[in-house]
């Protein structure tokens, strides 16, 4: 029987209870019942005062419509004994509250709050089949409309190109050491015959992913991620995970199961983006890259801009005996220097001193301070000064690959970490070539063999990150610091 728009729809059940279907919840006190299967639930946190705010509910009625649920902090108590994911309840009495605008996990205009005399039990005989879950996937063009809006958190499902930087043609090793340090691991991820696009997983996510990730005997390609948002980090778009994440791969739903047949009989798909093309840098200006800092979405990212040297700073520097092979940092051992990346294959190393060279440069928006690694292939012993090959590139123009991180944001400094100085020929570089020694400022540097370096990139720090740990540990008065020479 066909019913107006407007008018309410309910079905009755064994005890004739009226039931209430979510396409027909509205705003106000509802004394009725609901039948609905619990697809997720999570904590809702004040992002800033990191209190608890609540319990936030994904739920699905027997007509596979969604809503959103929510449980004051006072009350989680007691609901939350008999709460399990995928289980049907019937709930009588609620509140619709309207649905928050930011962060939306379901289309709906109302939320279902639960009151002083509301009562939840579990629905042990179903009349009728309940959906197990319900995604909402948009394109890319809804992703960039919705960019930094901070309104719905949309699904995505696609294949991976690479797992925190590593192709995915042999089955890379997840570092959990380092996922748990950092709290993140970042995915890029193709849906469809769509651009690739950076994927953030973060916490809870991160780790679930992890943990799927290994659980696979073959290396899962087909990645479900929901709830993402979407936001611009450096130019370009990227998609972060949020409270209410999940993740799922090959042939852990049925998105997945048809996503990954789909990929099957599309094996061109797959290979027509390499490693080299999504992971090239946004070129920006200085003081793009200095309004990029100030973002308060701002993570650690890696641009290119092209500015011209002014000058080299001199005065007070520091610098570290660092490995041969990864520029890592190198401690004594019994008869040799260690390097003390893991990683690293070169365990017993010669060391060569690492100095930090500070320049001044400009562009037609503003000037900055950037800092990088140099070195000029001396012992461990040498008292390293500014290598000349910095000081003849005064009033040259170069491509400069930087880095911004914490430090930056923080506001504690607005110098800027280079990882590579190149000449303005050079092909735009790409964050798969971070770990290979960073290219000479000039053709007479590569020359003199003088080279601007940075520590490799499983070694993980910034040149400001490794100044910080080395005036933390070691005595000040046995650093040896260098007169340079105005």
């Amino acid at each position: 029987m066909a019913m107006k728009r407007n008018e309410k729809s309910h079905v009755s059940s064994d005890s004739d209870e009226k039931v209430m279907f979510f396409k027909d919840v509205s705003l106000g006190p509802h004394e009725t019942q609901l039948r609905f299967r619990l697809i997720h639930f999570w904590d809702a946190q004040n992002p800033v005062k990191k209190t608890l705010i609540g319990l936030e509910m994904l739920l699905i009625d027997e007509q596979g419509t969604v809503i959103q649920g929510f449980i004051p902090p006072g009350r989680i108590k007691k609901y939350f004994p008999e709460m399990k994911q995928g289980s049907v309840y019937k709930l009588i009495n609620f509140y619709g509250s309207k649905n928050k605008p930011m962060y939306r996990v379901a289309d709906h205009i109302a939320a279902v709050s639960f009151t002083w005399n509301s009562k939840m039990s579990v629905l042990l005989d179903i009349p009728i089949p309940f959906d197990e879950d319900r995604f909402r996937f948009h394109s890319y063009e809804d992703f960039e409309a919705n960019c930094d809006l901070k309104g719905d958190l949309y699904d995505v499902v696609g294949h991976m190109k690479l797992g925190d930087g590593d192709t995915l043609i042999e089955r890379p090793t997840l570092d959990e050491v380092k996922i748990a340090t950092t709290r993140h691991i970042m995915v890029h991820v193709k849906s469809h015959e769509g651009p690739v696009m950076k994927l953030y997983l973060w916490d809870h996510a991160a780790t679930d992913f992890s943990k799927k990730f290994k659980s696979y005997e073959n290396t899962p390609t087909v990645l479900l991620v929901t709830a993402v948002n979407t936001k611009r980090l450096g130019g370009t778009l990227a998609l972060t995970s949020m409270s209410p994440t999940r993740v799922f791969m090959d042939y852990d739903v049925q998105p997945t199961i048809d996503y990954f047949t789909w990929l099957g009989s599309n094996p061109e798909i797959a290979k027509q983006v390499s490693a080299e093309v999504v992971t090239k840098r946004e070129t920006l200006t200085i003081a793009d890259i200095f309004s990029y800092m100030t973002q308060e979405s701002a993570k650690d990212a890696f641009f290119e801009c092209t500015a011209t040297i002014d000058d080299v700073v001199h005065g007070p520097a520091w610098y570290y005996i660092a490995c041969t092979e990864c520029h890592s940092k190198a401690t004594k051992g019994a008869n040799s220097l260690i390097c003390t990346n893991t990683r690293c294959v070169k365990v017993n190393t010669a060391g060569v001193a690492q100095y930090r060279a500070k320049i001044s440069v400009y562009d037609s928006s503003e000037q900055a301070f950037l800092s990088c690694l140099a070195n000029e292939n001396k012992g461990p012993d040498h008292e390293v000064s500014v290598p000349e090959a910095l000081i003849s590139t005064i009033g040259q123009t170069h491509k400069f690959c930087v880095k911004v991180t914490d430090h930056n944001f923080s506001g504690n400094t607005r110098a800027i970490t280079a990882t590579k100085i190149l000449p303005l020929d050079t092909p735009p570089p790409t964050e798969a070539s971070l770990g290979n020694d960073i290219a000479a400022t000039s053709e007479e540097t590569m020359q003199t063999g003088n080279d601007v370096c940075e520590p490799s990139k499983s070694c993980g720090d910034s040149a400001d990150e490794e100044s910080k740990r080395m005036f933390d540990s070691v005595d000040p008065e046995k650093v040896k610091r260098p007169r340079c020479e105005k």
